[in-house]
């Protein structure tokens, strides 16, 4: 089958209501493909702005979110929240939530769980630590991320989640995976939903890869048979996002 190419921006914690609305003008008389899914991610402050202006094939989607509908948790969004103000997708497990933050893999399986039921699609990030790969555990890491989802959501649940393989040793270090050591892990992951979860899901289930991803270097990675798309970092943030979107063309 033909999964489509899906690219995604992570804004990360960056933007001003001016800036949003000069790159969001820039991406709006941009080309963007038919067959490729784009979606920004943005702060939780910026995204009614997103929602409004962004050009309307192209989704929004939250950089995290809680595990609770509502009530007295300060400081957290529910994804309730988001939807309600125009998120359909959240990126949930991204290495500074897990390594920063120190958010465990149980709990990102929750909010997974949840975002779900409130009917957002999920961007589930997962990667090793520098020191995992020169331990040679890249995979054995990154199967316990998995593992952790698999146990609690249903078979049907991953046509509406989207794996980001980001290896950490390379977000904003200027690091790049390269083109075989990307699918290598995506091929990797690919087998283990064979045995863990069906070969139905490994065949569909969307693969992208995430670690300081620009205009340059997308190209080669993109024709990888089992890599799916980009998540974006800090090259989401620049009209340059065009170019990777159009890497496969």
């Amino acid at each position: 089958m033909t999964r489509t190419f899906w690219v995604g921006g992570n804004w990360k914690m960056n933007g001003t209501v001016a800036s949003i609305k000069d790159i969001v003008g820039q991406f709006n008389a941009g080309s963007s493909p038919s067959d490729v899914e784009v979606v920004i991610g943005a702060p939780y402050v910026y995204i009614p702005l997103l929602a409004e202006s962004l050009r309307k094939d192209w989704a929004v989607a939250g950089e995290n979110c809680y595990i609770k509908p509502s009530g007295a948790f300060t400081g957290e969004i529910s994804p309730e929240m988001l939807a309600d103000v125009g998120a359909k997708w959240v990126i949930l497990g991204h290495s500074e939530r897990r390594n920063i933050l120190e958010e465990s893999d149980d709990f990102t399986a929750q909010k997974v769980v949840k975002a779900l039921e409130s009917g957002l699609k999920v961007a589930l990030c997962v990667g090793e630590l520098l020191e995992e790969r020169e331990a040679g555990i890249t995979q054995a890491v990154v199967n316990r991320q998995l593992d952790a989802v698999i146990k609690v959501v249903k078979e049907s649940d991953w046509a509406n989640i989207v794996i980001a393989y980001e290896p950490v040793w390379a977000i904003g270090t200027g690091k790049v995976a390269t083109p075989d050591q990307a699918q290598e892990v995506h091929a990797a992951i690919r087998k283990y939903l064979v045995t863990s979860v069906s070969p139905k899901v490994a065949e569909e289930t969307r693969i992208t890869y995430g670690g300081s991803v620009n205009a340059k270097n997308c190209k080669e990675t993109a024709q990888k048979p089992d890599v799916d798309g980009f998540l974006v970092g800090g090259a989401s943030l620049k009209p340059e996002f065009l170019d990777i979107i159009n890497a496969t063309q």
